[in-house]
Parts: structure tokens; sequence; C-alpha cells
């Protein structure tokens, strides 16, 4: 490990466990690794390989997907049109099987098919004009946080076969979560159904990079092609945390990008029950937004952040440069939803 690149493992050994785990630094650093469950509890075991290191049955977290594994591209950039623009979308409910690890499937509902569904972005002041059909087998919703709605007309449930229209225009800027509001709201999230819609603070500047990571739970069905146990969402028993969707993807797909430039990542946490704490490890945040505010942004104090915490449906961004050649692992600094698949990598060269 590159002590100026990263932390280093003695100063920070939880950390160094996380490595291990995820099998993306050097491979004898094994102090600590979540094998399994008892009873709903995590069971962690000095020594563990990375290899036969699971978060639950079914899902290894030192499994590596195939090679035809092509991760979701994590980009973004501001809508190209004038404030006060029209955004019409179509978001179709789908029922799918989907990868969510190495080799595990499960069932999940999707917005246009994928987990999380469309990233929408605008401008204060757009109008979003919003068609959601639903293709599904049981009633679904929308709610979009972005928006200023009644919600017994707009979100009001759809039932399959049916459509409706969802309008709003974007009064404020921020990340904000859209998620299926038909009850129980809890399994509907669980199972698939979030997204984000980002609108863009005035005079905001451009950087080099912009990515968005959706941080949320997996739970994993006995029974692939079911939903999840209600009682197992009740009891906030994930057997996963991961950004976009997949475990540990960015790990195994790091994401490229340049020595010195100016990198923003945009973070939401779908949730439904995790919170997020948002760190890179090997930098330093010089700008922080959270909310619809910012926290931090550079002037002659030289402040830094470290890490953006975020609760369920709260959502902002980061920005840094990555200063030195080198591979930057990023994680929720919530270790033991790091363990569990929600890190990845950037590589700066």
């Amino acid at each position: 490990m590159d002590t100026k690149q990263s932390e280093s493992a003695s100063a920070w050994p939880t950390a160094t466990a996380i490595f291990a785990v995820l099998a993306v630094l050097v491979s004898a650093m094994c102090l600590a690794v979540v094998i399994g469950k008892d009873n709903g509890k995590t069971v962690v075991e000095a020594g563990a390989s990375s290899a036969t290191t699971a978060a639950s049955p079914g899902i290894q977290m030192g499994n590596t997907p195939a090679d035809s594994f092509v991760a979701r591209d994590a980009r973004t950039a501001p809508s190209p049109q004038p404030a006060g623009a029209v955004h019409k979308e179509t978001l179709t409910i789908e029922e799918k099987q989907m990868e969510i690890a190495p080799g595990v499937t499960q069932m999940m509902w999707t917005f246009n098919g994928t987990v999380p569904g469309p990233i929408l972005r605008g401008k204060v002041g757009d109008r979003f004009e919003i068609t959601l059909v639903n293709k599904g087998t049981v009633p679904h919703s929308i709610d979009f946080h972005a928006g200023k709605v009644a919600p017994d007309r707009t979100m009001r449930t759809i039932q399959p076969g049916q459509s409706l229209q969802y309008d709003f225009t974007a009064d404020h800027a921020g990340i904000f979560l859209y998620h299926c509001g038909t009850a129980p709201v809890l399994e509907h999230i669980a199972m698939g159904m979030y997204g984000a819609v980002i609108i863009d603070p005035p005079n905001l500047p451009p950087v080099d990079h912009e990515y968005v990571m959706v941080q949320s739970e997996l739970y994993k069905e006995a029974d692939p092609t079911q939903p999840v146990d209600f009682t197992k969402l009740l009891d906030e028993q994930w057997d996963a945390v991961v950004f976009n969707g997949y475990v540990n993807q960015y790990v195994d797909r790091p994401i490229h990008v340049g020595v010195n430039q100016k990198i923003r990542v945009w973070v939401m946490d779908a949730g439904p029950s995790e919170n997020s704490s948002f760190h890179v490890i090997g930098t330093i945040f010089d700008t922080t937004y959270k909310e619809g505010a910012y926290l931090l942004q550079p002037d002659a104090n030289k402040g830094g952040g470290q890490a953006l915490d975020l609760q369920p449906a709260q959502g902002g961004f980061v920005e840094f440069t990555l200063s030195v050649p080198g591979t930057y692992p990023f994680v929720t600094h919530k270790f033991a939803s790091a363990s569990k698949g929600a890190a990845g990598k950037f590589v700066a060269a």
C-alpha cells in the first residue's frame, strides 16, 4: 500500500480490514472480515480469507463478476438546456431478475429496467413532465421529492396496465430522491424502486468529471423469484449496501480520472434504512454541498472536508482533486456497510 495515497493500515485498522474484505489492496491484510450472520447479527472472524467472506448466503464479497460485466455508468453532466426547459420523461415499471452481485440474481421492481432508476437532471425553474406506466403485476406509484404536488392526487397508486401523469416545477436546487410511494413504501424501495433528480444550484461551476453515487441496501431472498420477506425489512437485516445497485461494482471496474483534475461526486442515500458517510481515502474535499446548501467552499480559511454524512432521502455533492497518481478507494465510512459492498475505487493517472 502506498501510504502517500491512502490512509496507512497501521493507523486505520478498520480500513485495513475493509480492504482485505474487498481484495482491492494487499491480500495479506486480513485482520477481520464478515463471514455471515447469526440470528440477524453480523459474525466476524479474524484472519479469514477474503475469498470466503460473505455478507450473507449467496453474496460472496471476494467474488468478481464475469469478464462481460459492465458497471453502471456513474457519469452525469449538467443539462445543456437553458433554465425553464421542459423535460418529458417516461418511467416504465418493470419486474425483472437482475444480477446484484457476482453470480447472484434477485427479483427487482424497477423504473425503466434499472436499479437505481434513471438519473434525471435539470435547473431551477425547469418543468418535469413524467409519464408513469405500470407494467408490473402489483400496484405502484411515484413520489418525486424535487417538486411540490398534492400527494393524494399526483402520487396516487395505479394498477397494473395503468398510467399516470406526474408534473412538477423544480423550484429548489439539490439532489432529490424519487421512489415508489405505494404502501408499504419500505418494501417498494427495498425492491429497487428509487432514483434521483439533480437540480443544479445556480452558477454551478464546471468541473472535469461529475459522477453520481446512489447508496442503497440489498435484501437477499432465499427464493430469488419472490419479493423480500417483509419481516427482514422491518428488522433492517440487509445483506449488502451498495452504490448504484450492485455489490462492489466500482472495485472491480474502477473509475479512471486524471491527476489534479477537479471531480464532483453527487451522493444520494436512497436507503430505505441505512445512513451514509461518503469518504474518498487519500484526499480532502474542498467543497461540500448538502441538502440545498454549501457547507464548505474554497476560501482563505483553507477548510477541508472528509465525509458527507447523509440519512435516508438526503443528498449532496463533494468536490476534490487527486494530487498523486494511484488508487483511491471510496467508501461509506460506516465500515460495517463498506464491508458489505458500499465501496469503489478511483484510479488517477
